[in-house]
């Protein structure tokens, strides 16, 4: 395939059509500051866009290294044939009706693959995109405004909705874009392609991904890894979610996972910052071209407002991020640079006895700084600057500066509102290296964000391992009976308790007796047991198990082993995601799964070590470990319990559809799988 930095770059363009659509991409390709010649084709114009029209691509002085195609979607592939015949290096295709138009009248997928085999080794983005924007080379095969201006290094964004991508271009907040691109369909060059030949330039800092759907996870692990490798961070805006991920589900783990856990999973596993909206995604990215990414969410605030102190603690706690406490060697240099009137906190309130001195407030932001933390902030919002003059802000700006240049801490200025940091005070602290964040909240969800860069294994640059990808399932699959379940768990090294098959209420109470009591009796065949009334515990007699049995609504009956000692009782669970692999949830087990929601989800294979954080970042993971006095549960053979499930699930990995453990009764001996449930196709 051609390079895509050639057409990333290129020395001569040709822009095919004679629409309005082709007018705009040869005016805003002047616009940008394109040197280069620019050839418009068109057979019935003598002018397209102010330029000399040739009659078709034959008559072109010379070869194009990149072209826009504004023709309808039967000449787009002949046009692109050509194209590739002449070795231009790339093509942007405009027209849609391609694969995103397939219906009983037409088959758009058939015209994609033409589209593509006519290509060969010619570039194509596209079909059904606008095109890219590169504001270090000043190219712009782009047929509508955008807000782009020449730079020298900033940061990239590749997205698949072009109306999306051009409101990015509008924003106000500093945002350094260097280039843009629609990658459409994706019909032969993909995001992941688009993102590594960006992120190999070296005047791109960091790079932005607006993504609605991940169809090659490979290939999205690839451009995770070639991001580690030059040393350069990705976010991503992650929208859309899929019924697939819960399609006909029936266990608890699916109800709370979803496939947006099973894309955040994958986010974080690959070290990729996660963001929720489109401000979030253009302050990250901020943050990211400054910074590169911060080393954990510890920072400190000052600000001359109580106020402004409070929200800042308040947001920040909601965001994920952390204040630390002030150490001994930050508060007396606070003290000595703000006298005996000011109580001292992390965040501060410096208060306002030193505004207009810059030399005290350097002092004060450089005392506050000194210490193990990923960023220090300031807080101010700019007057409006078109009814006033405020020379004295931009000292804080500066002493912000002083700060950064004294401890190497990195530093941002956070604003209230989004309009507290005008485009140019933006750009104004850009120049002197520090963060502009533009509104309190985008700028605390930005911070965990850029704390999220590098993932698992990024201290000693190493990569997870690939993630198990689901193979499709062939054949109709079913829910298997409890007992069958369990006999497949154990199977796997799993602990289950002692149970028989019964198929009657006389058998269950002769079963019972053979085990012992007490037993537990569930009714076979009913997922959600406890909400049809198919479950009853700590039965002591035959009879009493008889009678529970003939009042269940069921025909046949699994009688066990009653578990006692429990400490705590957890969900293990993993569902297929046809999107991002086989999603792994841990969380507090038992009927409240979903009542309470405190889960963790991970992609598989989860390590051993990954796995013990998940569960001690739980809310509830204080039940595990001797809660107020109680006994703690035997973790290592949670741990085993885990892991044997991820092993079974590799296994079965061609058939399974989901499996759940609820509840993993933890003991403080052992770890026993009291519920439990399969759904996958029959083995072949």
């Amino acid at each position: 395939m051609e390079p895509l930095s050639r057409f990333f770059s290129p020395r001569a363009i040709a822009v095919v059509g004679g629409g309005t659509w082709c007018e705009s991409v040869v005016r805003q390709c002047r616009a940008a500051g394109f040197a280069g010649p620019i050839w418009p084709v068109h057979p019935g114009k003598a002018e397209v866009g102010g330029l000399l029209a040739y009659p078709d691509l034959a008559a072109l002085p010379g070869t194009p290294d990149a072209a826009f195609i504004g023709v309808n979607r039967m000449r787009t592939v002949e046009v692109v044939a050509k194209l590739s015949a002449m070795g231009c290096g790339g093509a942007v295709c405009f027209a849609a009706g391609f694969s995103e138009a397939v219906s009983e009248l037409h088959d758009g997928a058939a015209l994609q693959a033409e589209l593509v085999a006519a290509a060969g080794g010619m570039r194509v983005l596209g079909p059904n995109c606008y095109g890219m924007v590169n504001a270090l080379d000043q190219v712009a095969l782009w047929p509508d405004r955008h807000g782009i201006t020449p730079c020298d290094s900033g940061v990239a964004v590749i997205g698949q909705s072009s109306n999306v991508l051009i409101n990015l271009t509008m924003q106000r907040r500093g945002l350094p874009l260097a280039v843009v691109v629609a990658a459409g369909n994706q019909a032969q060059t993909s995001l992941v392609d688009l993102g590594i030949a960006l992120l190999e330039d070296p005047r791109i800092t960091a790079l932005g991904l607006h993504i609605e759907g991940i169809g090659d996870l490979p290939a999205f692990e690839r451009l995770a890894r070639r991001a580690r490798e030059v040393g350069k961070p990705v976010a991503a805006l992650k929208v859309g979610t899929s019924g697939q991920a819960q399609a006909a589900a029936v266990s608890h783990t699916a109800s709370v996972t979803g496939s947006d856990a099973g894309a955040r999973a994958l986010l974080r596993r690959l070290g990729i910052a996660q963001v929720d909206t489109p401000a979030e995604l253009v302050e990250t990215l901020k943050l990211l071209h400054v910074t590169g990414g911060l080393a954990s969410t510890r920072i400190a605030s000052a600000s001359c407002s109580g106020g402004e102190a409070s929200l800042m603690a308040d947001m920040g706690e909601a965001a994920g991020v952390v204040f630390p406490p002030l150490e001994p060697g930050q508060r007396a240099a606070l003290r000595a640079a703000l006298g005996p009137k000011v109580a001292l906190a992390n965040p501060l309130d410096y208060n306002t006895y030193i505004w207009g001195d810059e030399a005290a407030l350097a002092a004060c932001f450089t005392a506050l700084c000194d210490a193990d933390l990923a960023l220090g902030c300031v807080v101010i919002d700019f007057p409006r600057d078109d009814r006033f003059d405020a020379p004295e802000y931009d000292q804080v700006l500066r002493a912000a500066a002083a700060a950064k240049d004294a401890t190497g801490t990195p530093m941002a200025l956070v604003s209230l509102l989004a309009e507290g940091l005008p485009e140019a005070v933006a750009a104004r602290a850009l120049r002197h290296g520090i963060t502009p964040l533009c509104g309190m909240g985008e700028a605390l969800c930005a911070v965990r964000a850029a704390a999220g860069i590098g993932g698992r294994g990024a201290r000693d640059g190493t990569m997870p391992e690939p993630v198990l990808i689901p193979k499709e399932v062939q054949g109709a699959t079913r829910i298997y009976l409890e007992a069958e379940a369990k006999v497949l768990l154990r199977a796997a090294g799993i602990r289950v308790p002692k149970s028989t098959s019964a198929a009657s209420a006389e058998a269950a109470g002769t079963a019972a007796a053979a085990i012992g009591f007490p037993v537990v009796l569930k009714g076979e065949g009913i997922a959600h047991k406890t909400e049809a009334g198919a479950v009853a515990l700590n039965l002591a007699s035959a009879g009493a198990v008889r009678e529970a049995a003939e009042a269940m609504p069921a025909e046949s009956f699994l009688v066990e082993e009653m578990i006692t000692g429990c400490v705590a009782e957890l969900l293990v669970g993993v569902i297929r995601d046809p999107a991002h692999g086989f999603v792994l949830t841990l969380g507090l087990g038992g009927i409240l799964t979903e009542l309470i929601g405190d889960t963790a989800s991970m992609l598989i294979p989860a390590s051993r070590d990954e796995v013990a954080d998940a569960l001690a970042g739980l809310r509830t993971a204080a039940l595990l470990t001797g809660y107020r006095g109680r006994a703690t549960a035997d973790m290592q053979a949670v741990l085993d319990t885990v892991m044997a499930l991820q092993e079974f699930v590799r296994l079965h990995a061609d058939r399974l559809q989901e499996v759940e453990i609820n509840p993993l009764i933890c003991r403080a001996t052992d770890a026993v799988a009291a519920d439990a449930l399969i759904r996958m196709g029959e083995s072949r």
